[in-house]
């Protein structure tokens, strides 16, 4: 906590929580421990983000890629999805944690989509932090959405073509009411985005761990918050700019 500047944090946090299946197979246990490990290593992050004052945490809980798993897999991770929000609701409420979801929310069966929706409109009324999901998401299938509803939108005479811009598309995405992430922390050593957030992350700034995620504590978050406060954010321009106030970014 010494090596943190409360002044200096970051806005929005995202993670790509990778590495339960590699600790499995380095316990020798069934990758669905892998998981399970996993969810207590969200509950901690959250927690730390919230007693940090972080305003909103996206977490990579699962892609359009993971469908393609081994169906006792993915039937695992949507029942451990469904204990973790019924046991966090609670949790959520007490510490006025909003939770919200984004990716295609329809692609989930019943029993989930009841319970996320339940813990969503449960916490709609929170303030405190933004604690958002990444579920059935694909960076590049949000981009392709956004597209088709703005197309829409200019059939019906709505938006004029000279008038889309870079602040107008992103409102089109999934994240059009959250800001982007200032720092995206992927775990397990692995060093690339895998098609999360991909129009979201164009300034934000990098942090790769060799940390497996279920092993990923509190000491790994400050590490990570302390890196990203000894960079330089410059988003295009000179360090003598931002010095002079400079504003032109993007």
């Amino acid at each position: 906590m010494k090596k943190i500047d409360q002044k200096n944090l970051p806005r929005h946090i995202a993670i790509i929580m990778d590495g339960n299946g590699r600790w499995a197979e380095k316990h020798t246990l069934g990758r669905i421990s892998g998981h399970r490990k996993g969810a207590k290593s969200v509950k901690i992050t959250v927690r730390v983000c919230r007693e940090l004052g972080i305003q909103y945490l996206t977490l990579y809980a699962f892609s359009v890629e993971n469908w393609l798993r081994p169906r006792e897999e993915v039937d695992a991770l949507m029942e451990l999805l469904q204990e973790y929000l019924r046991s966090e609701i609670p949790v959520m409420m007490k510490h006025d944690i909003r939770l919200t979801a984004i990716g295609n929310i329809g692609a989930l069966k019943d029993p989930v989509r009841r319970i996320l929706n339940e813990a969503m409109e449960k916490t709609s009324q929170n303030r405190g932090m933004v604690l958002n999901l990444a579920l059935s998401y694909g960076g590049r299938d949000e981009i392709i959405e956004a597209v088709k509803e703005i197309m829409k939108e200019s059939k019906n005479g709505n938006i004029a073509p000279q008038n889309i811009t870079k602040e107008l598309f992103s409102r089109y995405l999934y994240t059009g009411e959250i800001p982007d992430p200032d720092l995206l922390i992927r775990t397990s050593g692995e060093y690339r985005l895998s098609n999360f957030l991909l129009w979201q992350t164009a300034y934000t700034e990098l942090y790769f761990t060799d940390i497996l995620w279920p092993d990923f504590r509190r000491k790994h978050l400050m590490e990570a918050i302390a890196d990203f406060q000894r960079r330089e954010r410059r988003f295009g321009l000179t360090s003598d700019q931002l010095q002079r106030g400079g504003s032109d970014i993007g």
